[in-house]
């Protein structure tokens, strides 16, 4: 009873500490994105300079607030984060405006590319474990290799190059074909911006196929990157495993092979996994901006870049913010989970 008790101060105790520290976290990655874009020069110059004369420019940045000291504009943008407010870009859109709409595409992609590393990384890196250093084994590694080190913008031009121009098969680029589009942007009672979800629920087979077909290439690109990863943790991991004792006293049992894998050393390979769920997030937000501009995908990681280009403060800060806060958000969630699923991680 009292072990019980202890665990589960334990367990409040460290998610406690993970939950505060989202926190320290999402200001930090805030203050060095606000301090970075500041250094560049303001963005009324940037986008206006030589088309207006300097007077204009200088009583627009005095109405932006760009002439303040550069504390005082540190200040006010946390107050108004504070205060739910992102601010407005220099088309004087609503950055929440830009994060309901275009998140909800990243969100879509991330899932696509999550169920792409799944279906290959653990299949892939189940098979690499029990053929050890034969020549699946290798050929497996290499693959996991290759992909992990691939540059995502190359991996979807080759993926473009081979099966949309070459073989035909797939869309270039895009969410949908311009006509679903509107169709699921308008045509839709409840418009989720995942589009995947709208096709569902308009339930035209032909638009979800053509919505499908255009998550193909995308989610493969990103999803090959992360499935390098889930290959060699799980491969690692489950020859670990598979030289543990009680591994090791199910053989001596007679339990085949086959069970001793799926059932005494595959769940405990997985615990791993879990722990670097929260990072492998964060690495599949970075890839999403160079996946959405190669394939056009209008998600926030193709809008990021766009902005960026533009020297668009607001949009970028807003942007950043709230890819910090689903990252730190996911980062707390795997953890929960990973101190549920491994009691150690408590201590």
């Amino acid at each position: 009873m009292a072990k019980a008790v202890s665990s589960r101060k334990a367990l409040a105790k460290y998610l406690l500490l993970r939950l505060v520290l989202i926190i320290p976290t999402v200001w930090i990655l805030v203050t060095v994105v606000f301090f970075i874009m500041r250094v560049t020069g303001d963005p009324i110059t940037a986008a206006m300079g030589g088309r207006l004369p300097p007077a204009e420019i200088e009583a627009r940045k005095q109405a932006a607030g760009y002439n303040d000291p550069i504390l005082v504009q540190y200040g006010r943008y946390l107050w108004g984060i504070l205060h739910g407010d992102f601010g407005h870009t220099m088309d004087n859109q609503s950055v929440w405006s830009i994060l309901a709409r275009y998140g909800p595409a990243t969100i879509e992609l991330v899932f696509w590319a999550l169920v792409v590393a799944f279906a290959v990384g653990i299949p892939l890196g189940r098979l690499a474990a029990r053929k050890y250093n034969k020549g699946a084994d290798i050929a497996i590694r290499s693959f996991a290799v290759l992909f992990y080190a691939a540059p995502v913008f190359f991996v979807a031009l080759l993926l473009k190059l081979v099966f949309s121009v070459w073989l035909k098969w797939l869309p270039i680029s895009g969410r949908a074909s311009p006509t679903v589009q509107v169709t699921l942007e308008k045509g839709v009672q409840t418009n989720t911006h995942i589009y995947i979800i709208n096709a569902l629920e308009y339930g035209d087979w032909s638009i979800i196929k053509d919505v499908l077909l255009h998550a193909v290439l995308p989610g493969l690109t990103l999803g090959l990157l992360t499935a390098g990863v889930f290959i060699r943790l799980i491969r690692i991991n489950l020859l670990q495993t598979l030289r543990a004792d009680y591994v090791t006293s199910a053989r001596a049992r007679g339990v085949e092979e086959r069970k001793v894998v799926s059932k005494h050393a595959f769940r405990n390979a997985l615990i791993p996994v879990v722990t670097v769920m929260g990072m492998e997030i964060a690495l599949m937000l970075g890839g999403a901006i160079l996946t959405e501009t190669t394939f056009e995908w209008q998600g926030l990681g193709y809008w990021l870049s766009q902005y960026l280009l533009k020297r668009d403060f607001v949009a970028v800060q807003g942007i950043a913010t709230a890819i910090a806060v689903v990252v730190a958000v996911a980062s707390f969630l795997i953890d929960a989970v990973n101190a549920l699923v491994d009691p150690r991680v408590r201590y």
